[in-house]
């Protein structure tokens, strides 16, 4: 690694909260990269660092030829180089940029990072300022903290999966990777937290985010146990009756409907102003014990029109959405107003539209984006 271990990027833009700021980003598959990404948008200098055989994300089932369509969504606006940290050289190149760096990332099981010879307590002593994050499946202690731990894992572990379920069937994953994406969110906030410490304290620290923390902190709403309630009791949040996904004429609709207000609106669009008057759905509780009834009746209004005829006519009087595919969000006009979605150029994908900018900042709004590096894509810029 040549003198300058860790040179800074030449991003094209304004800087963001974070520009500045350099993270090395050890981790591979989703929570752990994604925060590193979260931090790369408000400006951050992300430096991921990858094995000889890569992320493992990398290999995910993809109908793009040169890349895993996951691995990029999840790695923009990162530089990549190849270390082998159990080689003597490549480890001692790692050090080095932990000298200069103010974050470091992983998500090696507890015991790795010490027989890496990278465990928080040694790099500390080469950098007293680094905030140092481990993403672990099960968190630093207990019966399960050497546990390999995977989203879809603690989703069924938590109690996720049961209620997703529809009553009295079999659990059901929640797909799309929630659990990682909020574990993702908690890297960038816990590690942005520590910066602004580290401003007033002159020290780095360690930061501890967890799959099996994002899956129940996710569920703060279910996990509450009076101390004069038995244990075993109904948590389902949703409320029933008219909220949720109804059929149209085409399409269906998602409808929520738990105001007084949106409930008769409901009601005076779908031509059912008698039901508004009907004292048994006047709350929320008595249209759900009430609901068989109360659906025959919506469902054969919604099947006068489309859903996304339901959708226009609805407006901003009821809270609804006509059911879309993700592909319709490259053009949907909100996203398209908001700057969500943008156009990057891949090394060897080439031009792709994706995700570019998830916060707004007014002062500091960040500079480019970037795609996600190829293997070892900046290996001669970072290495000797």
């Amino acid at each position: 690694m040549n003198a300058a271990a860790f040179p800074p990027s030449t991003r094209a833009g304004p800087p963001g909260p974070l520009s500045g700021v350099r993270v090395l980003d050890l981790s591979a598959y989703i929570a752990g990269p994604y925060g590193c990404t979260l931090l790369a948008d408000q400006g951050a200098d992300v430096l991921k660092v990858e094995p000889p055989a890569g992320d493992n994300l990398r290999n995910y089932p993809s109908t793009l030829a040169a890349e895993s369509r996951a691995f990029i969504g999840v790695n923009r606006s990162k530089r990549g180089v190849v270390l082998d940290l159990k080689q003597p050289q490549d480890l001692a190149a790692l050090l080095r940029l932990v000298r200069e760096a103010d974050v470091l990332v992983h998500n090696f099981r507890p015991g790795v990072p010490r027989r890496l010879g990278i465990a928080h307590e040694q790099l500390e002593l080469l950098n007293p300022r680094l905030v140092y994050c481990a993403v672990t499946g099960y968190g630093e202690t207990g019966p399960l903290k050497d546990k390999a731990g995977y989203d879809q894992v603690l989703q069924t572990l938590t109690g996720m999966c049961a209620l997703q379920g529809k009553r009295g069937g079999p659990p059901e994953i929640l797909y799309g990777s929630v659990v990682d994406y909020y574990a993702a969110a908690l890297v960038a906030s816990g590690v942005a937290s520590a910066l602004f410490e580290r401003e007033r304290s002159g020290r780095g620290q360690y930061i501890g985010v967890s799959l099996l923390r994002s899956a129940l902190t996710m569920q703060s709403a279910r996990l509450v146990w009076a101390g004069d309630e038995p244990l075993d009791i109904g948590r389902d949040m949703r409320s029933g009756g008219v909220t949720g996904i109804h059929p149209a004429r085409e399409g269906h609709i998602y409808i929520s409907a738990n105001t007084a207000h949106f409930w008769a609106a409901l009601c005076r669009i779908t031509g059912l102003d008698d039901l508004a008057a009907d004292e048994r759905f006047d709350t929320v509780k008595k249209r759900a014990a009430n609901a068989a009834g109360l659906l025959t009746r919506l469902h054969a209004a919604l099947a006068t029109r489309t859903a996304l005829e339901w959708e226009a006519l609805f407006g901003d009087e009821v809270p609804c959405a006509a059911a879309r595919q993700v592909e319709d969000m490259f053009q949907h006009p909100q996203v398209l107003a908001e700057g969500i979605v943008g156009d990057l150029e891949h090394a060897t994908v080439g031009r792709y539209r994706g995700v570019t900018r998830p916060i707004v900042f007014g002062r500091t709004p960040g500079p480019e984006p970037f795609a996600a590096p190829t293997l070892g894509q900046h290996d001669d810029e970072l290495k000797p």
